[in-house]
């Protein structure tokens, strides 16, 4: 059972509550719903007096391709997030470089280089930063659903190539990653790091298995582990009674392009990227009378791209900024595995 968040009149987040309770005051009218990233949430329109709040523990898997995160109390599992990972950050970085090096190869008018003002300095590289980034940015937005108390991570061993002084000099980029990860987390909640032979011994102590197929949209291919992690630091039972799986994946955003890497005819080159269509922000959530609620795209002319919230796949590029009602940005694509949507309950009918 999904249970709903809840937030007191003055924002702070108190503890989730029962779906039928959350449909009561919303009819009574002492609760206002709203939607925080395709999740259904309810904000009351009163403070009240007594805030009882319970442990909360977040565990998280961490993984090249796909990682897993956990919301988990003494007595119920609230929410299992599957993640897939931001790795396309890296190889803009390196396309960009590329880049750059062949404009300085042309005999093209061009200014002096610059002194590089970074060399030197102690800095993470862009794409380890977006990649440990991404897993922050998730954990935040559950802090704002769930009062959050305690987070549990999964250790990730990152060894150093001996004999070469280039590689150990900044050290390995996964283990500058994992440490700005952990101060930052240190200072959202307390952090309770394991290792992977730990999480392992929970996992069989509980007579859990796990998938070998690390791709599966499964609660056994990586939010069992999360769920041991948040096991160990919140307690309970030890049986699992939530596996359903609320997948999210980053939007990759097409920033503007001034240079194109092919040779344009005339010279003149066409438009590409940027972040807004026809005064609408890109990835922004609007309600279509055909296409219901899907996200915004590109434009041509005076028409607007819609994109499908689950998978991305465009819909149509002939749609009228007119027949579209704005709702609001959403930070990933998401879909919900193994429960019933709230887009179909009787819940969202009382949003829109």
């Amino acid at each position: 059972m999904q249970y709903v968040p809840v937030k007191a009149k003055d924002s702070e987040v108190l503890m989730p509550t029962h779906p039928n309770k959350a449909g009561m005051l919303i009819k009574k009218g002492l609760a206002t719903p709203y939607w925080s990233n395709g999740f259904f949430c309810i904000r009351l329109n009163y403070n009240p007096k007594r805030r009882c709040k319970q442990d909360i523990g977040v565990g998280m898997d961490t993984g090249s391709k796909r990682e897993a995160l956990t919301v988990k109390s003494e007595a119920h599992t609230y929410l299992n997030v599957q993640a897939k990972a931001c790795g396309y950050v890296g190889k803009k970085v390196e396309k960009r470089r590329q880049s750059r090096r062949a404009r300085r190869n042309r005999k093209t008018p061009c200014r002096k280089n610059k002194t590089n003002r970074l060399s030197g300095a102690k800095r993470i590289p862009a794409g380890t930063r977006a990649r440990w980034d991404w897993k922050l940015r998730i954990f935040d937005w559950l802090r704002k659903l769930y009062p959050v108390t305690h987070v549990c991570v999964e250790d990730i061993r990152a060894g150093s190539r001996q004999g070469q002084r280039r590689w150990n000099a900044s050290f390995n980029p996964l283990q500058v990653g994992k440490e700005w990860f952990y101060t930052e987390l240190s200072q959202r909640a307390a952090l309770h790091v394991r290792q992977g032979r730990e999480t392992k011994d929970i996992r069989e102590s509980l007579g859990l298995s796990k998938s070998s197929n690390k791709l599966a949209e499964t609660f056994d291919a990586h939010c069992v582990d999360s769920w041991c992690l948040a096991y160990d630091v919140a307690g309970g039972d030890g049986i699992v009674d939530n596996t359903a799986l609320f997948c999210i994946e980053p939007i990759e955003q097409k920033r503007r392009c001034l240079h194109r890497e092919n040779y344009q005819k005339g010279g003149v080159r066409p438009r590409y990227g940027g972040t807004m269509s026809l005064g609408w922000k890109r990835q922004t959530a609007v309600k279509h009378p055909r296409y219901g609620i899907c996200l915004v795209g590109g434009y041509q002319k005076n028409r607007l791209s819609l994109h499908d919230v689950e998978t991305g796949k465009r819909l149509t590029t002939y749609a009228k900024t007119g027949d579209c009602k704005r709702l609001r940005r959403v930070q990933f694509r998401y879909k919900e595995i193994g429960s019933v949507p709230i887009k179909q309950t009787a819940m969202q009918l009382t949003l829109f």
